[in-house]
């Protein structure tokens, strides 16, 4: 059939999100995208919304129970009566606010989504392999770490992950973002650190008895800090073992 076609939720969800995508953008004031900061700007609002709603409807209520609650024993308290527009407004009006404030949220959730999904194109690379119980980290430059690395300030970093066991789930709580490293799979996340400090990794998914022993630890620091460190750690790579001793 032709002129009757249907537009499928996929459309529908791409619509509006190109009609949030400006609020998304000025969530990270034209600057690297910081989709962190974004995920807690977003979060503040829904927890902005449902204290309004709660308010709102909470006092609404309170102020009926009390204003027609029955006030002698045997009484039956009334409610004041309502048109048939007036009791349609008071259902449709609340329901199309609640759904339009929805699926701009979602609309928000959906640009954050596909930010954190779009990897820039200056971003470092660091391959991550997931073990039992510890996380190997390779810059692809001879520079290999365990369960730490550092990274340069306002730099976005990739992580290119697998696992050589079972699946791990590698979470950065600060960064607002997670994500598996499954055996036989190449999967990713990308984040910035904003400012110098260091900040925690985990496993988010159980993976055995020593599962809760799988801290990492992400150190950011200025560029020229990160550029000598890397440096030395070429130079640490590249240094000849020493001979082994004859006793």
């Amino acid at each position: 059939m032709t002129g009757n076609k249907r537009i499928g939720w996929g459309s529908l969800f791409a619509a509006l999100a190109a009609l949030a995508a400006p609020a998304a953008a000025l969530a990270s004031d034209g600057k690297l995208p910081d989709p962190a900061a974004d995920w807690n700007h977003l979060f503040g609002h829904v927890m902005v919304d449902i204290l309004i709603i709660g308010v709102v409807f909470g006092g609404w209520a309170a102020y009926m129970l009390v204003k027609y609650r029955a006030t002698a024993p045997g009484q039956i308290g009334q409610g004041p009566k309502l048109s048939v527009a007036q009791a349609i407004g008071l259902a449709v009006i609340p329901a199309v606010v609640f759904m339009a404030d929805d699926f701009f949220l979602a609309a928000n959730a959906w640009v954050l989504w596909n930010t954190q999904r779009t990897v820039p194109a200056n971003a470092i690379e660091i391959r991550l392999t997931a073990n039992q119980f510890y996380w190997d980290f390779d810059y692809g430059n001879g520079v290999t770490t365990t369960n730490e690395i550092k990274v340069p300030v306002g730099q976005p970093v990739v992580m290119r992950m697998t696992s050589n066991d079972v699946v791990h789930s590698f979470g950065i709580p600060d960064f607002r973002i997670k994500e598996d490293a499954v055996p036989g799979r190449k999967t990713f996340l990308w984040f910035v650190a904003q400012k110098p400090g260091r900040t925690l990794a985990t496993c988010g998914e159980y993976c055995g008895m020593g599962h809760p022993q799988m801290p990492a630890w992400i150190e950011a620091v200025p560029q020229a800090e990160y550029d000598a460190w890397i440096k030395s750690q070429k130079h640490a790579s590249a240094a000849p073992a020493a001979p082994a001793s004859n006793s």
